[in-house]
């Protein structure tokens, strides 16, 4: 495993990165099934699309891709379920808060470079404690593009004051990976969120690759 050298802060994906939001995302959609008089799904179902979004849990709820005429209607009503349920059952990831527990300790700065829109991003970090000593927590609308465009990512490096490429930054998406090269970041593909085994994460051409939350330690110099 590499060691990355002159790492001024850490950036990381929200879902499936630093906490497992998968339960309440596929409630969300279940109760649309329901709502519905149709049969509920397990969650397993839900979990491998959940960093997919209202995209994903709408294709494994009704089998609706965004080019269905009522995608849009149905996507609002998603989002409203979640706004409703999204605390319930999200966690960290074992092993995240000892991580960025470490990351104060080494006076490494990180921060949160999220699709998700501010709608959900804010209250759902904030009833985290865990995200208190975030230096930075950029959505997917904070700026006028999202992920796989850089955009987020260097806002993110701005507010904390650090070169791009004096960052890393940690996703468990493809999108994640083209967004932090094409921001000059080095890169670090997490494996153990939502993807399964059936991912070519190598395809992705991260820098590294990790399998816990705490593995991103060994990267850092001075381990």
């Amino acid at each position: 495993m590499p060691t990355f050298s002159n790492v001024c802060a850490v950036l990381f994906d929200l879902d499936g990165t630093l906490i497992d939001s998968a339960p309440d995302l596929g409630a969300a959609a279940d109760k649309m099934r329901v709502d519905r008089g149709l049969p509920s799904l397990p969650s397993a179902l839900y979990r491998p699309m959940a960093g997919a979004g209202a995209r994903g849990m709408l294709q494994v709820a009704f089998g609706m891709s965004p080019q269905h005429p009522d995608f849009e209607t149905m996507r609002e009503e998603f989002f409203v379920n979640y706004e409703r349920c999204m605390t319930h059952s999200t966690y960290a990831f074992e092993g995240v808060p000892a991580l960025l527990h470490a990351l104060e300790q080494r006076q490494l700065p990180w921060g949160v470079v999220t699709n998700k829109s501010q709608r959900f991003t804010n209250p759902l970090t904030q009833s985290i404690p865990l995200f208190a000593s975030a230096g930075a927590i950029v959505s997917g609308d904070t700026t006028p593009h999202a992920k796989p465009h850089p955009a987020p990512l260097l806002e993110a490096a701005r507010r904390l004051g650090v070169d791009p490429q004096a960052c890393i930054y940690v996703g468990d998406d493809e999108r994640d990976i083209v967004a932090g090269r094409a921001a000059g970041m080095r890169t670090v593909a997490a494996t153990y969120g939502y993807l399964g085994s059936h991912l070519d994460t190598a395809a992705w051409q991260a820098d590294a690759e990790i399998k816990s939350p705490l593995a991103l330690l060994q990267l850092l110099p001075g381990t």
